[in-house]
């Protein structure tokens, strides 16, 4: 008996590994799409913020603290920050 409950629970575990391998396949085609649809596009993908002429420390700020660079805050208030910490 014991046998058989060993080799089901060996089943269950390859069959749930098989599974989960084309979801983790499906979601790295999914963000690899996304990615080369942004990079093309030169703006944030759904936010629509265009960051060409932006350096680089310009736009890790801004994708990680949500700080728009000062030339471009000069006209807004200084307390308007996207998701900031």
């Amino acid at each position: 008996m014991k046998k058989y409950v060993l080799l089901v629970l060996v089943a269950l575990v390859v069959a749930l590994s098989a599974v989960q391998s084309f979801q983790i396949n499906a979601m790295k085609n999914e963000i690899s799409s996304l990615k080369s649809g942004a990079v093309s596009s030169g703006a944030v993908s759904s936010g629509g913020v265009n960051m060409q002429g932006w350096t680089e420390n310009e736009k890790m700020m801004y994708e990680h603290h949500g700080t728009l660079p000062a030339r471009i805050q000069s006209g807004q208030q200084q307390n308007q920050m996207v998701g900031g910490c």
